[in-house]
């Protein structure tokens, strides 16, 4: 009787990685193995090992999803959350080679070639899916930087106004009631996440405002229309510059928001009230951020806050991961928290307060994915199904890193205090939290 390729195939993935494949295998030629009731994985192509060959680990993997060489039958998030739990439960890893031991390390790698000259899967390098980020130039030099924003936010306006709530904010939410409590979801959470920002900045009618990285203006329009302030919008995507602008036309808002086509580098002037950066600070890279940390110092009047909210790693994860990082957000860096407090006090800002929303990023990614499952053949039409096979398995992984603490997100209040020290601030307000804290 010949042995199908699943069977065979999860007998060298056990004895490569120390115990049983923790899904269920469903091969080209119909063959079926591995254990009942797990999760189906199933390899609709030799070239899924091909890939795998050549691309070992997450980005080999991601690429024969984008590419339907590879597909998970069910919930894609709950096939996921099950394979890191075997990893996690049973300690499965790669073998490694013994030093020295030539006999025992050709042994494991001849059952290794053999069984894929079986199966077929030795041939040329499968090709990089197109959507792949390609960049060139010095890393974040400001035609790098350009390109990487540009990859990623100008996919297109309407993409992303299938994919997000009517703000257009495209940063965590802050869920002041559970997920699922009637007439509150996502585009709430985000209003309160939009109002919280304004309150921890104390904006006020006639102050000036500058927004570094605005997205598609979620924060400059709210907090020109319900707080008076003046807007400086600064963002690197051409798209997002005129969407914005769009709107503030729009809502009347036109005389309180400027949008500028610029890099965080070039903003000139200063004398701000306030500042923010939402999720852009990823964006910088490692060595630069000591430069972006004094730029946010440098725009600020004395006694002018800063707030930004960021996304953060654990101390021993990896941040975006090699996927993330070719298809989503190319050069994107996280650091633990820590870390980024310790760079924005040695610009010479003061932080005053941190807060987690680590659980608000699970249910706001959570959101945005059934939002493209629930519109998924618009997705498709828009932008291709590669693409929207991207975008699945960003926001499903997204998720899923956060619930684990793989990774975070924080918002950090900071002031550039006065010569004398004075920071205008006293303490924590519970007003931040609450109704108190709204303007008239």
């Amino acid at each position: 009787m010949t042995t199908g390729a699943a069977a065979r195939l999860s007998d060298l993935a056990a004895q490569f990685l120390g115990g049983p494949l923790p899904v269920r295998l469903r091969t080209w030629d119909g063959d079926e193995a591995g254990p009942a009731g797990a999760p189906v994985v199933v390899l609709t192509s030799r070239r899924a090992l091909r890939r795998l060959l050549w691309q070992p680990g997450e980005l080999g993997l991601a690429e024969a999803y984008i590419t339907g060489d590879l597909d998970v039958e069910g919930d894609l998030g709950d096939g996921l959350r099950h394979v890191w739990r075997a990893v996690r439960e049973r300690g499965l890893h790669p073998p490694r080679l013994r030093p020295g031991d030539l006999r025992a390390n050709a042994a494991l790698l001849g059952d290794a070639a053999r069984a894929a000259v079986r199966l077929g899967i030795p041939g040329p390098r499968p090709a990089s899916p197109a959507e792949q980020a390609r960049l060139s130039g010095a890393l974040h030099s400001k035609r790098r930087d350009r390109a990487a924003i540009s990859h990623h936010y100008d996919l297109s306006n309407a993409f992303y106004e299938l994919l997000l709530d009517p703000s257009m904010a495209y940063s965590c939410g802050y869920w002041t009631a559970p997920p699922g409590t009637e007439g509150y979801g996502l585009a709430e959470a985000q209003r309160d996440k939009l109002e919280l920002i304004c309150r921890k900045l104390d904006l006020r009618p006639g102050m000036r405002l500058l927004d570094v990285g605005c997205g598609w203006g979620s924060l400059s329009l709210y907090a020109a229309e319900h707080r008076g302030v003046r807007v400086t919008s600064v963002t690197l995507a051409a798209e997002q510059a005129a969407f914005v602008r769009a709107r503030a036309v729009e809502r009347g808002l036109a005389d309180l928001v400027d949008v500028r086509l610029c890099d965080y580098r070039d903003i000139d002037g200063g004398g701000f009230d306030a500042a923010v950066s939402i999720e852009m600070g990823e964006h910088v890279g490692d060595a630069r951020y000591p430069e972006f940390a004094a730029t946010l110092r440098r725009v600020l009047r004395p006694r002018g806050r800063v707030l930004v909210q960021q996304m953060s790693r654990g101390a021993t994860a990896p941040g975006g991961g090699a996927f993330i990082e070719t298809y989503i957000a190319p050069d994107m860096h996280m650091r633990p928290l820590g870390r980024t407090v310790s760079l924005l006090e040695d610009a010479g800002l003061e932080v005053r307060d941190t807060q987690s929303l680590r659980e608000d990023y699970v249910h706001t990614v959570q959101a945005w994915h059934r939002t493209l499952e629930e519109r998924w053949d618009d997705v498709v039409a828009l932008v291709g199904l590669r693409t929207a096979r991207v975008w699945r398995l960003y926001l499903v992984g997204g998720a899923l890193a956060f619930e684990e603490r793989r990774m975070g997100v924080d918002q950090i209040l900071a002031v550039r205090p006065g010569a004398d020290g004075d920071s205008g601030m006293t303490g924590t307000p519970r007003a931040w939290h609450t109704d108190e804290g709204t303007t008239p």
